[in-house]
């Protein structure tokens, strides 16, 4: 069973031919003079609704709307029109946010984008409001919830030390944190059991990476698995009954599946499920029901893998009326009766229904941009091409509406992670440059995740050279099918994406026509030496992934784009946020500088108010802005 409409097909590209995608894609030029250029700001203004929640006596729905251009939390009373804004927000874009219980609300909050979070309480009708963590400098993680418990919840926060997470139970009520568990230095993750007891550790050690244990808070944890970080042993949650653990696994297989571990063994004692050519992604449950519910994975596209019928019978329900869409259940009351369900496609950013289980009504409650039409948007196709080595490398390729698949210009955009992958969906991003005539291409180039652990180990100490030569390779091949333009080729990312811009435009200066980084690394010595507090336990694992800054000198020296900029032909635009705590500002810097010693162009935009990527609105705009008029001088679309 799948959430997909089945005239929805793959269309696998060959370099011999262009057929399907021709056929898939071509569009008529009267219509193209019917597509419309959607204003810019269309694509990157917030949504007018999004991230619907429900209270959980079902009484009560919440959602994310804009107030003074950013984005706060909204309540309204199930069947009434009325809506209250509770927060006020006005220095960043509410995200992270949830129901405590039917009258509280919590949500997170960073400063400028330093990712200092704080965690805040509110009342449903916004007459009170806490800071319950207010430490300066200091970041708050969200260890559980405690959905059957109103009162408490657990969190961790480095406020004691920068470099560790300690845990506390949180009193909503009070405001107290009683500590619970003192990291020794090496935690990463901590899980509790369904009673709420604080009863696993993950912790590095160097590139070991281990899972400790205990009975009872009353114990000391204990190692129940070590082995080099490679080796993919992730507890999810304890089974039911609190004696076993659910855990994504990659032991003795190539692909991650799911399995009961049982700690007192230290064995795997049950397959859940596995899947031949995925890695499994994550795994829902019933805490009523108390039943795992289903397995989703990742081939081209979002699959569900059903172990409850009765979840089965109600996406088989949904899909009557929702065809043709991804079906996501966003929330739902805790008798687990009406549910908020989000749809999406790769031409509908999202919308959201409010559904009933026991009187089967599906009620739509909002489009997040309806000014956005799904008819103007353009489809994203899954595509595959073979490296030069011979390994299948999976993407995707949007095509802009109303064009014929030959010599167009091109936006190469490889992901950030890089331990990550690209999905099927809709992106503002990509919808706003399709609109204004350009193809983009997203590849999962080794080192990405989904594939299995060998697909990623192949990205190990990669950067700049296999990994890029799967980007390298998928340009040649939409040039040699007669998609790409080779005089019309940009290159775009974010993060990682970001330092593969540089590195196209550095190691390959001959197949790009311009580039765009954004917050990208330039300079792995610096790189490694600007990592959060925080980062510090995960730094061994990121030598064998990367390289190490003294064993591997040359290796750093050669894939460092900063050392190679005189070898740069392309214009290039950078952009950065000043309080990104991830890829420091000194790596846009390094680069902006080198480049203009040898009088290459480079043009730099810097927000003193955002960190890891653009979040507020107007932010967006100025970016976006200034992307289409470099991108418009470059490849003249």
């Amino acid at each position: 069973m799948t959430a997909f409409k089945k005239g929805i097909f793959q269309v696998t590209l060959l370099a011999t031919s262009i057929l399907a995608i021709v056929i898939g894609l071509k569009l008529s030029r009267s219509h193209a003079a019917q597509t419309p250029l959607i204003p810019l700001r269309d694509f990157f203004r917030n949504p007018e609704k999004t991230n619907f929640k429900i209270s959980p006596d079902g009484n009560y729905i919440s959602f994310l709307a804009p107030y003074q251009n950013r984005l706060n939390i909204f309540v309204q009373e199930i069947d009434k029109d009325a809506t209250h804004r509770i927060t006020s927000v006005t220095n960043r874009d509410i995200g992270t946010y949830f129901w405590k219980n039917d009258n509280l609300l919590i949500y997170l909050i960073d400063n400028n984008g330093d990712e200092n979070f704080h965690l805040f309480g509110i009342s449903k009708d916004g007459s009170k409001i806490k800071d319950f963590t207010p430490f300066d400098g200091a970041c708050v993680r969200i260890v559980d919830q405690l959905e059957d418990n109103e009162d408490h919840m657990l969190i961790s926060t480095n406020k004691r030390d920068k470099k560790v997470f300690d845990v506390y139970r949180l009193n909503i009520q009070t405001g107290t944190l009683d500590p619970i568990a003192q990291n020794p230095g090496n935690i990463i993750r901590w899980l509790a059991d369904h009673e709420g007891k604080l009863r696993i550790a993950v912790a590095i050690d160097g590139a070991t990476r281990s899972i400790l244990y205990r009975e009872t808070e009353s114990e000391p944890f204990m190692t129940i698995q070590s082995a080099n970080f490679r080796t993919f042993l992730a507890p999810l949650s304890f089974t039911f009954d609190n004696k076993q653990l659910y855990v994504l696994s990659n032991i003795n297989r190539d692909k991650t599946a799911v399995v009961i571990f049982d700690p007192n063994t230290k064995q795997e004692t049950e397959p859940i499920y596995k899947h031949q050519e995925f890695d499994v992604a994550t795994v829902h449950f019933s805490q009523k029901n108390k039943v795992l519910t289903d397995i989703e994975y990742i081939s081209w596209k979002l699959e569900h893998v059903f172990l409850d019928l009765q979840t089965e019978l109600m996406f088989k329900q949904l899909e009557k009326n929702l065809q043709g869409y991804n079906i996501h259940i966003e929330a739902h009351n805790k008798d687990e009766d009406k549910f908020i369900i989000k749809i999406t496609s790769d031409r509908l950013p999202g919308s959201y229904y409010f559904y009933d289980l026991p009187s089967n009504t599906l009620t739509k409650l909002a489009d997040e941009k309806p000014w956005l039409k799904e008819e103007h948007l353009a489809p994203v196709k899954p595509i595959k091409y073979t490296s030069r080595d011979g390994m299948v490398i999976h993407g995707y390729l949007t095509l802009p509406l109303g064009y014929e698949p030959k010599k167009l210009p091109v936006i190469v955009n490889p992901h950030g992670g890089p331990w990550a992958r690209d999905i099927w969906g809709c992106s503002r991003e990509f919808q706003f440059l399709a609109n204004r005539g350009y193809a983009i291409f997203q590849m999962n180039f080794r080192g990405s995740t989904g594939y299995g652990k060998k697909f990623c180990e192949l990205g190990f100490k990669q950067w700049g050279r296999a990994m890029q030569d799967d980007v390298t390779d998928g340009v040649k091949w939409l040039i040699d099918c007669g998609i790409a333009d080779p005089k019309r080729i940009a290159i775009y990312g974010g993060s990682y994406g970001g330092y593969a811009t540089l590195a196209g435009l550095t190691f390959t200066p001959d197949l790009y026509a311009c580039g765009i980084d954004y917050c990208g690394e330039s300079n792995l010595f610096t790189f490694f030496k600007s990592f959060p507090e925080y980062w510090k336990p995960i730094l061994e694992a990121s030598y064998e992934q990367i390289g190490h800054p003294e064993k591997d000198k040359d290796l750093f020296t050669q894939i460092s784009p900063v050392f190679h900029a005189d070898k740069i032909k392309a214009p290039l635009f950078i952009a950065q946020g000043r309080m990104d705590p991830r890829v420091n500002i000194s790596e846009s810097d390094q680069m902006v500088a080198a480049l203009k010693k040898r009088g290459i162009e480079v043009e730099y935009m810097v927000k003193d108010n955002e960190g890891h990527g653009f979040t507020n609105e107007e932010n967006n705009f100025d970016f976006y802005d200034a992307m289409e008029k470099f991108l418009a001088r470059h490849l003249k679309p």
